[in-house]
């Protein structure tokens, strides 16, 4: 007759598990391990020994408030001979002894979270269960070390912005491993509505990555729920602070969890991806940021942006907009609901735009389904579709009240960007989106998602045709040109108004004040002529304008008086910030205290008071933020220089991320990679 072992004290051997599963990074104190991969706990015997084919052991594995074996949020399993990695099984891997080595293997499609491990009668443990990207059997396989130690194991990164034909690198802090970040995310699963309203059914959804990745795409919102984030586009940031300000998300999840679950404010497209990016790597989902340079927010999913402008070229503010860029996430994952062509990257937005089955949430939706043009598939491919794929139809608004259709040549989704594997250079991956312009798999694609305006086009070649150049030197703080090109390519001479404007704005899109003006009542070009008219952008003007995007909107609007026919050209330009340039001081080692020198030269005409440098960085800052305010002002070209001390806690590449705030240079970033020796 089988002898039940007799279980004195157990040790979990934390720090063996943590770096066999991979999760060492989170701290080795407690047991945090991935799905369908063994990990190890020693049993110490009060009596007996353990013999082969006679001692037993009733395991059970419990999570969630209200286990069940029919939601799987409870497995009861005993001693097999060898261990499965197919479900759920422990197995003794020691030799007959009253120390027992017993391996326990989680199943690979067991719900992620809180367990308690029952051993027999006497022996009771916890730990954590995450994904297991390094599974096979587990969903959210990945079959590439480098892509792993980038999508789940790296703490940092690169998240671009600006404009199209400028990305800029943005720097963050993702610190996913950071002290207590693993369990404000695991906080953040208890706290959404469906696991308040049934919570044995919301941990049981727990085993289906499409189903967390669902409910964070909701809860990095807080609009229906006690989200992490409250997003703000408009008006100042009383009460909060810019979403320029943030360097990491630690601090965010930090200020969620303190504030017992009210929400952080305030947060625009890159810091809700953001968040969510380290959410889904701290439970182990392969997770990138993604930035659609011109995206489109359709509102009633007819694939069409209308955009309205007035008769001197502006926007006029609709619900339908282009952004000048929007970021989103991509989570790696296999797709049972379809074909094996769609598994590997879904797009999920948490950024709050339209809801999706009466929540503010987006996606999944697989990125080849997209491609394709299979807005059937779950979930919300026809708005993430219109995003990169929207026609625009420009119409103008006359004084009179009546309206005109307005020749223009804007495409959205465009260098659809994300950091390359490995290095912080930036990796395009619009094909992944879309196919080529104008080839015959665009058009199927086109056809199956009933994107009729497309179908339409014809290319016209324009009789007139108007284009916007800049130079290179547009740093903020300088004065500079930009260009209206004119070319008539008909074969009759041609008489003309040119407006020609410029305004701030803001990176959805959003108007702030005129920064440059011309209104050219009688430009005449003969038959092949062009016409190169500048405007001046004086910083004297532009300066105070300028949201802390530094994005300049230049419309040019072309009115042929024999026709009345009206041609726009639209381009956003992005103002260069300074280099900040940072100097480590001392020999870059685990534990010992380091200097960054930090120093930015100030580019504008004027002097900059209320200096401060910030710092942080995973493993170097001890999850905190570092900040040295200057004590007097910086003068026109003067330096900017400080010197924040620092100390890194473990080794490897490492990267510190700066910001340089003041009163009239708002949130300039900038990093430094660091590789810390053992």
């Amino acid at each position: 007759m089988a002898q039940a072992l007799d279980i004195d004290r157990w040790n979990l051997e934390c720090e063996f598990n943590n770096m066999d599963h991979r999760t060492d990074l989170n701290g080795v104190d407690r047991l945090i391990v991935r799905r369908g991969q063994p990990f190890s706990v020693s049993l110490y015997l009060r009596s007996g020994n353990y013999q082969p084919g006679l001692s037993s052991l009733d395991c059970v594995a419990e999570t969630g408030p209200q286990p069940s074996e029919q939601y799987g949020t409870r497995a009861s399993f005993g001693l097999s001979a060898n261990i499965d990695t197919s479900r759920w099984s422990a197995a003794v891997t020691s030799p007959p002894g009253d120390m027992v080595a017993l391996s326990v293997c989680p199943a690979p499609d067991a719900p992620i979270g809180r367990y308690t491990l029952t051993l027999g009668r006497s022996g009771r443990i916890e730990f954590i269960l995450l994904f297991n990207p390094w599974c096979p059997g587990d969903a959210v396989y990945m079959d590439n070390e480098q892509s792993l130690a980038e999508y789940v194991l790296s703490q940092d990164g690169i998240i671009f912005r600006g404009s199209y034909k400028h990305p800029i690198s943005t720097p963050w802090n993702f610190g996913q491993f950071e002290s207590g970040i693993l369990d404000v995310c695991l906080r953040i699963l208890d706290m959404n509505p469906k696991c308040l309203r049934n919570p044995g059914k919301d941990c049981s959804g727990r085993r289906n990555p499409i189903y967390v990745s669902r409910v964070l795409s909701a809860m990095v919102n807080c609009n229906d729920d006690k989200g992490v984030l409250l997003g703000k586009w408009t008006g100042g940031y009383e009460g909060g602070i810019s979403p320029m300000s943030w360097k990491g998300s630690v601090e965010i999840l930090r200020n969620w969890e303190t504030q017992a679950c009210q929400p952080v404010r305030y947060g625009q497209c890159w810091v809700f991806a953001a968040v969510a990016c380290s959410v889904s790597r701290a439970l182990g989902i392969p997770c990138r940021v993604v930035t659609n340079y011109l995206s489109a927010h359709d509102v009633n999913s007819d694939l069409v942006i209308h955009r309205y402008i007035d008769e001197n070229g502006d926007l006029v503010q609709s619900r339908e907009m282009i952004w000048n860029y929007h970021c989103w996430v991509e989570n790696w994952m296999t797709r049972p609901d379809f074909k094996s062509d769609f598994n590997g990257w879904q797009a999920t937005d948490p950024t709050p735009q339209e809801k999706s089955e009466g929540v503010y949430c987006c996606g999944p939706i697989p990125v080849r389904a997209i491609k394709e043009g299979e807005l059937t598939f779950k979930y919300d491919a026809p708005f993430v579709f219109a995003e990169v794929n929207a026609d625009v139809i420009t119409i103008m608004k006359k004084k009179d009240g009546s309206t005109s259709n307005v020749t223009s040549t804007t495409v959205v989704g465009q260098k659809i960007s994300t950091k390359s594997v490995g290095s912080d250079t930036r990796e395009d991956i619009t094909h992944l989106y879309k196919y080529p312009e104008g080839s015959d798999e665009e058009r199927e694609a086109f056809t199956k998602a009933n994107h009729q305006n497309k179908l339409l086009q014809q290319q016209e070649n324009q009789g007139l045709h108007l284009t916007i150049k800049v130079t290179s030197d547009m740093r903020k703080g300088c004065d500079f040109d930009v260009f209206a090109l004119v070319t008539n390519n008909t074969q009759s001479n041609k008489k003309c108004r040119l407006v020609f404007g410029s305004a701030a704005v803001s990176y959805n899109g959003i108007l702030g004040e005129n920064c440059g003006f011309k209104d050219l009542l009688n430009v005449e070009l003969s038959p092949g002529g062009e016409r190169r008219v500048p405007l001046r952008l004086n910083y004297s003007k532009y300066g105070g304008n300028l949201s802390e995007d530094n994005l300049i909107r230049l419309a040019a609007l072309l009115i042929d008086y024999s026709t009345r026919d009206a041609t726009l050209a639209v381009r956003n330009i992005v103002l260069e910030n300074p280099e900040i340039k940072v100097r480590i001081l001392g020999e870059p080692k685990e534990n010992r205290k380091l200097a960054a020198e930090i120093t930015l030269q100030n580019p504008l005409p004027e002097q900059l008071d209320n200096c401060c440098f910030s710092i942080e960085g995973a493993n170097l800052t001890g999850g905190r933020v570092i900040s040295e305010r200057l004590s007097s002002s910086v003068g026109p070209g003067e330096d900017a220089k400080v010197k924040i001390y620092f100390t890194p806690t473990h080794s490897g590449l490492r990267k510190l991320v700066v910001d340089f705030d003041s009163s009239k240079l708002c949130h300039v970033k900038g990093y430094r990679n660091v590789i810390i020796g053992k």
